[in-house]
C-alpha cells in the first residue's frame, strides 16, 4: 500500500480481506483499538458502510467511549455529538444516562473546573486594572455555563473598581433569563435603567423568546409590558417581538390577548414582513388555530398589510405538511379569490400533498389547473 498513513490505507485493505462482519467482531476490533481513536473511527465508519451489516447501539457506545477517553477529547466532541444525533435520528436505543454523564464530565472538567475555582477565590490579585471588555467576557462565560450566581458575586466584588457598561448588565440580565429566574433578571434591568443605561430591543426580545420556550408565558407577557411602557425608543417592540408573543399566547390558548396584540402591533406601526408573517402563520397553524390564522390574515389585510403569494405559500406549506387536503384546497381558492397569482411552488406543494394522502385525482386536477393558469412547470 506504499507509504500512506494506516487510517488512509485501511479501507482498501479491509475490502480485500472479505470478512463477514458481526456486531461481536466489530466491537472486539474497537476494543483492541481503544487508544488509537483515529484508526478506530476509520474502521467504525468503514464497517458502517458494508452491506448486510448495521451498527448496533452497543457498537455506538464503544465508539463514543473511545472518543471520550482520548487526550484529544475536546477536539472529538463534535464527532461524539454527531454520533448521538445519528442514533437519535435512526431510532437506535438511547445511550445510557450514566454514559452521557461521563461524557459531559470529561468534556467540562478541563474548562469548567478552572472557571469555578476562579470564582471561589476570596481575593483577585491583578497587577493592572482589568478592562471592562475582559470582565464582560468572564461574566459571559460564567452565565453561559449557568453559573449566574457566581457571575453576580464576581460582579458585586469588582464593580467598585471596574465601571460596568450596558453590556455588563445585558450579560447578567440574559444570564438570569437562561436559568429561568425572571425576578432577578428584572432587578438587573431596573438597576441598569436607573444608572442611565438603555437596554435595546434585542435584549428584551431574546429574553422574551427564552421565557416563551420555557413555558413561562406570563413572565414573558410581564416583560413585554415592561418593554412597551417603561422602555425607551431603542427598546420598543419590533415585529419579531410581537410575533414571538402572539405565537406563545396562541399556543397557550389565550386568543383574546393574542388578537389584542395583533391590533396593537398594527396600530404601533410594526409592519409585518414576510418573515414575521411566516412565523405567525406557522405558529398559529401548528397550535391548531387554523381559523385564527385566517382571521389574522383578514385583520392584517383590512389594516393595509395584505399578504402576498410568499406569505400564502408559507401558510399552504404548513397545511400540506399536516396533510390537511381540504384546508389546503380552501386556502388555494382563497388565494385566487383575493387576486393573488399562484406560483409554481404553490402547485408543487399541492401535487406532492395529494399523492401523499392517496388522492392522485387531486394531483392531476392541480396539474391541469397549472395549464389553465399558464403557470410554467419546472423540472
Amino acid at each position: 500500500m506504499g507509504n500512506c498513513k494506516p487510517e488512509q490505507c485501511m479501507d482498501g485493505a479491509l475490502d480485500l480481506v472479505g470478512v463477514k462482519l458481526t456486531t461481536e467482531l466489530v466491537n472486539e476490533v474497537l476494543r483492541k483499538l481503544h487508544f488509537e481513536e483515529k484508526i478506530a473511527f476509520r474502521f467504525f465508519t468503514w464497517a458502517g458502510h458494508q452491506e448486510n451489516y448495521a451498527h448496533q447501539p452497543q457498537t455506538f457506545n464503544e465508539m463514543i467511549d473511545i472518543l471520550s477517553s482520548t487526550k484529544y477529547k475536546v477536539k472529538q466532541f463534535r464527532i461524539v455529538c454527531d454520533l448521538l444525533d445519528y442514533m437519535k435520528r435512526n431510532d437506535k436505543n438511547m445511550v445510557p444516562v450514566d454514559v452521557l454523564l461521563v461524557i459531559l464530565r470529561k468534556y467540562t472538567e478541563k474548562h469548567l473546573t478552572h472557571l469555578q475555582k476562579f470564582t471561589h477565590k476570596k481575593k483577585i490579585r491583578v497587577k493592572t486594572q482589568p478592562e471592562i471588555n475582559a470582565f464582560n467576557l468572564l461574566l459571559d462565560s460564567l452565565c453561559k455555563c449557568c453559573l449566574v450566581e457566581e457571575a453576580e458575586g464576581m460582579f458585586q466584588k469588582v464593580k467598585s473598581r471596574v465601571k460596568p457598561d450596558a453590556n455588563t448588565y445585558n450579560i447578567l440580565f440574559f444570564g438570569w433569563c437562561r436559568v429561568r429566574n425572571p425576578m432577578r433578571g428584572m432587578q438587573v434591568l431596573e438597576e441598569m435603567i436607573k444608572l442611565g443605561h438603555t437596554p435595546d430591543n434585542f435584549t428584551y426580545t431574546t429574553a422574551i423568546d427564552t421565557f416563551c420556550r420555557a413555558g413561562m408565558v406570563s413572565e414573558a407577557v410581564a416583560l413585554f409590558e415592561f418593554m412597551r411602557t417603561r422602555g425607551s425608543t431603542m427598546s420598543s417592540p419590533t415585529a419579531k417581538t410581537y410575533a414571538i408573543m402572539i405565537i406563545a399566547l396562541a399556543q397557550s390558548d389565550r386568543m383574546e390577548e393574542c388578537f389584542k396584540l395583533i391590533t396593537d402591533m398594527s396600530s404601533s406601526g410594526c409592519l409585518p414582513d414576510v418573515s414575521t408573517y411566516k412565523e405567525l402563520i406557522e405558529g398559529l397553524c401548528l397550535a391548531g388555530k387554523i381559523e385564527d390564522a385566517y382571521k389574522f390574515l383578514e385583520d392584517m389585510g383590512s389594516k393595509g398589510y395584505p399578504a402576498d403569494i410568499v406569505t400564502y405559500n408559507c401558510f399552504l406549506k404548513v397545511l400540506c405538511n399536516l396533510k390537511k387536503a381540504d384546508e389546503a384546497l380552501k386556502l388555494y381558492l382563497r388565494i385566487i379569490e383575493v387576486g393573488c397569482v399562484p406560483s409554481v411552488h404553490t402547485f408543487n406543494m399541492l401535487i406532492a400533498m395529494y399523492f401523499e394522502v392517496g388522492q392522485p385525482d387531486g394531483a392531476f386536477e392541480t396539474w391541469d389547473e397549472m395549464e389553465r393558469r399558464g403557470c410554467a412547470r419546472d423540472i
